[in-house]
Formats: C-alpha cells, sequence, structure tokens
C-alpha cells in the first residue's frame, strides 16, 4: 500500500463518502492534495481541510432537511475549502482566485447544480460583508458584497446558502457574530438551531 492509498483509506473512512459524486471526488489527485492540506490556525484549530469539513458534515447531519437538500450541502461541504492550498492572497485581492471560485470552477467538471455552484464560489460572501459592515463601518462596501451574493445565488436558494453558512461556521473556534447577524438582518430565510 503506497501512502497516497493510506492517504485515501483514510480519507474514506473519515468523510464517509454517501454519492457516486462524492466517492469520484475522494478519486481526484488535485482534490486529496487540498483535503490534506492545512495546519492548524485562527477558525480551524483541526488543521486539515478534511478535518473542517467532517465538522461541517456532522453539522449539516442535525438539520432538518429533505435529502435532496442534505445532498446538495454535502457536495458543497466536500467542496467549499477543498482549494485554499491554491488561493492567491495577494493585495489587492483578486477574488478570482479566491478558493471558493477556484472550488466552483473545479466542480463543474462534475456537476451543473447552479445553487451547488454559487454557494461553493460565495460561501465566504455574508462574512466579507458582515466584517465590512460590522467591523470596518464600510455600509457601501458591505452592502455591495451582500447584494452580489444575492444576484449569485438567486433568492430561491437563499435558505440553502444561510444552511450552509451556518453549518460552516459552526466549527472550529469560528466567533457566531456572522451567522447572528445573518439571522437578524436577512429576510426571507427560516431559522434553524441546534
Amino acid at each position: 500500500m503506497t501512502l497516497s492509498d493510506t492517504v485515501l483509506m483514510d480519507l474514506r473512512l473519515e468523510l464517509q463518502p454517501e454519492t457516486p459524486l462524492e466517492k469520484q471526488l475522494l478519486c481526484v489527485p488535485e482534490f486529496v492534495r487540498g483535503l490534506s492540506w492545512g495546519v492548524p490556525r485562527y477558525g480551524h484549530p483541526e488543521g486539515e481541510v478534511y478535518k473542517h469539513v467532517r465538522e461541517v458534515l456532522d453539522n449539516i447531519d442535525q438539520l432538518p432537511v429533505d435529502d435532496f437538500a442534505r445532498e446538495r450541502l454535502r457536495q458543497i461541504a466536500f467542496v467549499h475549502d477543498t482549494f485554499k492550498y491554491l488561493e492567491d492572497k495577494t493585495h489587492p485581492r483578486d477574488w478570482s482566485k479566491h478558493h471558493g471560485a477556484i472550488g466552483r470552477r473545479f466542480l463543474e467538471k462534475f456537476t451543473d447544480d447552479p445553487a451547488v455552484l454559487a454557494i461553493t464560489e460565495m460561501h465566504d460572501e455574508a462574512y466579507y460583508s458582515w466584517r465590512h459592515l460590522q467591523l470596518h463601518h464600510q455600509p457601501e462596501a458591505g452592502k455591495t458584497r451582500l447584494q452580489r451574493l444575492f444576484n449569485t445565488i438567486g433568492t430561491e436558494n437563499l435558505q440553502l446558502y444561510y444552511l450552509f453558512f451556518k453549518c460552516d461556521t459552526r466549527t472550529g473556534d469560528k466567533i457566531q457574530a456572522p451567522v447572528k447577524w445573518f439571522e437578524k438582518n436577512i429576510k426571507g430565510i427560516e431559522i434553524v438551531n441546534w
């Protein structure tokens, strides 16, 4: 057994892929590399991306959603942070090189579900909007980001976005203020608790 076989077996045991797509993703070397990347850091004391994905999947399991919504949320969870290792963080930021945008382009090879693709790309956008509005007191920048989020995901996918945002934020040692702000200020979502 090679090292890569061992890593793949560990990822399968940890993530418990349920669908053919999830199993297929775990056979793509660049995807496996991304899941294996990471060291403990603020917001992600767990280190490697796959450990964070496991936490998000555990949160998804707590949601009162139908099988279709659960499958979509799991697809987003598998991919959303997996390409952090390729992200360009130079300034000024090129948002087309954000890990969410890279993840979306990767996922387009496997699905054409517009909600899954849009939420994968924009999964951090509510957090960035909150930062502009609440921390940096930049209301125009915050409103612009929020409107871009809504335009990209569509109002019909707002609840799915919210569910993923909450599942992603309730991990590691992330602050919960962005989710509380979203629940208080965004109309058209049904708040869930677990």
